[in-house]
């Protein structure tokens, strides 16, 4: 939902800076490492060291390459698989660094183990998502479903991650980590249910 709706805006917003820096002979590759590094770098220093608010208006910085990198690339008329491919496989190490930053804090300083381990179960099932819609393209299936996408999860991490920071109380950054995992499994079983569909209708004598 997230995505739809709010694209169209962004790339608006973001299809000057796009030119801006391929006039400078600056990659869309390159802008997705950096986007990358300065995700994890955010989450993995000032997460840890409980600076939530701050890490999170770090990691908002850099979050928004992951669509102008994009942007870039269709401006160039550039969108092969290499470029799909490290955009996904970056996602997956900034999503991790999240969610990891955020456990770390709260299993140590942080000292509220249930955060903890919500934050981990959301990695896990998070990664699980994403691998259960490559593993069903890569076999010519399509798995594009679900409730729980990736800009909705890291949004909704992030803000009240931040929120959390300026003294919101924990309980609520648990009560959208507990949703957001209960929303990935659900993501996880239509994703397998679709795919399954889809192979038995395959399968099928014609």
């Amino acid at each position: 939902m997230l995505n739809r709706y709010a694209r169209a805006f962004f790339t608006r917003l973001l299809t000057p800076p796009a030119r801006l820096l391929l006039d400078r002979g600056i990659t869309p590759d390159t802008v997705t490492i950096v986007g990358t590094v300065g995700v994890a770098a955010g989450a993995l220093v000032f997460y840890p060291l409980g600076q939530l608010f701050w890490g999170t208006l770090f990691i908002t910085l850099f979050v928004f390459s992951d669509l102008l990198d994009g942007i870039m690339a269709r401006l160039e008329g550039r969108s092969g698989s290499w470029g799909s491919f490290l955009d996904s496989t970056l996602d997956r190490i900034a999503d991790g660094a999240v969610f990891s930053g955020i456990a770390v804090w709260f299993f140590l300083g942080g000292n509220n183990p249930a955060v903890a381990v919500a934050a981990l179960v959301c990695l896990v099932l998070g990664m699980l998502v994403s691998y259960a819609r490559a593993k069903a393209e890569s076999l010519g299936f399509t798995a594009n479903v679900g409730i729980a996408e990736r800009a909705e999860r890291l949004v909704s991490v992030l803000v009240v991650t931040g929120l959390t920071g300026l003294g919101l109380p924990e309980g609520f950054l648990l009560a959208v980590l507990v949703a957001l995992a209960a929303a990935s499994a659900v993501t996880v079983y239509q994703r397998l249910r679709t795919v399954r569909l889809q192979s038995l209708e395959s399968d099928r004598p014609s």
